[in-house]
């Protein structure tokens, strides 16, 4: 690996903003570290004793450009002449649409931090354990159920205010941070407000609209903003990582819609094929209004399915590690007795675990609703005759002659009630009403 961003698939911007903000605080760090004042210039014939390094001249030449998404001046990341942390704060949020690789961002930038060489290298143990996600100083809240409970957030916050083991910061990176509770999102703001002097916070969600990231906590951090990916460039990615066939790529790339993600599973999962092929054929099957049930009981039951497929394994494992743990299996005098007590544990497990199954089948039928938002678009944009490549275009000519049937309005009104019932789903509305109301309206019209 040459570099730590290499996996950013085109967000040129916020790489440059992140190389900057990595560079200033190691150059913070190595300040502390090396209390001497610092030449009035860069010294080329330095000397073993003197604090002015090639870091310390490559944060001076980031500090001298314009930083990328800066806020005003006294914002964070403002730039400062001579402070060797400009350009770097404690709390940043990456906003950005599904694929474009937030997550991705926040993880290489937390690689970036804790760098030996405070580059991002991509070859040093700093970079290797935080990609690798064992880091003892990097702490990952990925949500497997609906939320963020307070609690969980808690005990983060308190993990997160001790003193890196490793000597640079205390990094804590929130995915998917909008499914933060209202009462956990006031406990972090706590720790946003007033950070550990070695504490990063690194938040992801889809925008910096109260609805994702509440007003306050957003005025205290800085944004990096991602823009969804082009086709030709997620295509690149996949034929040079992943060794995938050109045009196999190509077409896996604008099927995703430009999220990476989804294009490396298209690309390489041919159950995925088959479920996006099936999704496909809805459009064809809506004949009249018992075809519509049909296919929304159809698509519920693949999701179901396909979410049961994705978390049975790590189920059972959790559940055969809990047993264990409470003496499962025993033959000692405390053995029955222990398991008897026991019942409280399992059943919060499977509380948790129940959570967990609900998130994965309404992320696998919103897959399935964006493949099948995806060709109403192309059908629109061959009703508009619109300069436009189709998202799937295998399915290029039933999208023509939908465009033809139902004209430009009612291509419209189909894409439209594929996204409403998108959002009824993310507001909680029971996902086979949202999508029996969303397969009726697509037979109207």
């Amino acid at each position: 690996m040459a570099d730590v961003f290499a996996d950013l698939v085109g967000q040129d911007e916020a790489v440059a903003t992140l190389r900057h903000a990595a560079a200033s605080a190691a150059a913070l760090l190595r300040a502390a570290a090396v209390p001497a004042a610092r030449p009035a210039g860069p010294a080329t014939g330095a000397g073993p004793g003197d604090s002015y390094d090639k870091l310390d001249a490559l944060a001076e030449e980031f500090d001298a450009e314009p930083i990328p998404g800066a806020g005003p001046p006294g914002g964070p990341g403002e730039a400062a002449g001579g402070d060797p942390g400009a350009g770097m704060t404690h709390a940043w949020i990456f906003t950005g649409p599904p694929g474009s690789g937030r997550s991705v961002a926040a993880r290489a930038f937390a690689a970036a931090l804790q760098c030996v060489h405070g580059t991002g290298c991509g070859e040093c143990p700093g970079c290797h354990t935080t990609l690798a996600g064992t880091h003892a100083d990097v702490r990952l809240v990925v949500p497997e159920g609906l939320s963020i409970g307070v609690g969980e957030m808690r005990a983060l916050v308190l993990r997160a205010a001790s003193t890196p083991s490793g000597g640079r910061w205390q990094i804590v990176i929130i995915e998917d941070a909008d499914r933060l509770t209202e009462a956990a999102g006031n406990a972090l703001l706590k720790a946003v407000e007033e950070p550990p002097p070695r504490t990063v916070f690194l938040l992801c969600a889809p925008s910096t609209h109260p609805d994702d990231i509440s007003v306050t906590i957003r005025s205290r951090c800085r944004v990096v903003p991602l823009r969804q990916p082009l086709a030709g460039a997620v295509a690149e990615v996949l034929v040079r990582r992943d060794g995938i066939a050109p045009d196999v790529a190509e077409w896996a790339a604008a099927a995703a819609q430009g999220h990476v993600g989804r294009a490396r599973r298209l690309a390489r999962d041919p159950e995925a094929r088959q479920r996006r092929d099936a999704v496909l054929a809805v459009p064809r099957r809506l004949t009249g209004v018992g075809a519509a049930f049909d296919a929304a009981s159809a698509l519920i039951e693949a999701a179901e399915a396909e979410a049961a497929a994705a978390v049975a394994e790590i189920d059972e494992a959790e559940r055969a590690a809990l047993q264990t743990a409470l003496g499962a299996g025993g033959t000692g005098r405390g053995a029955a007795g222990a398991m008897r007590g026991a019942a409280g544990q399992l059943k919060d497990l499977e509380k948790r675990q129940k959570s967990r199954a609900t998130r994965a089948q309404r992320d696998a039928l919103d897959r399935a609703l964006v493949d099948l938002a995806g060709f109403y678009r192309d059908a629109l944009a061959v009703a508009l005759r619109a300069p436009v490549a189709p998202v799937h275009t295998d399915t290029a000519a039933l999208a023509e002659a939908g465009a033809q049937k139902w004209d430009a309005e009612g291509a419209l009104r189909r894409l439209e009630a594929v996204l409403e019932c998108r959002a009824a789903i993310e507001a909680n509305v029971k996902p086979r009403i949202a999508v029996e109301a969303m397969m009726l309206a697509l037979w109207k019209g």
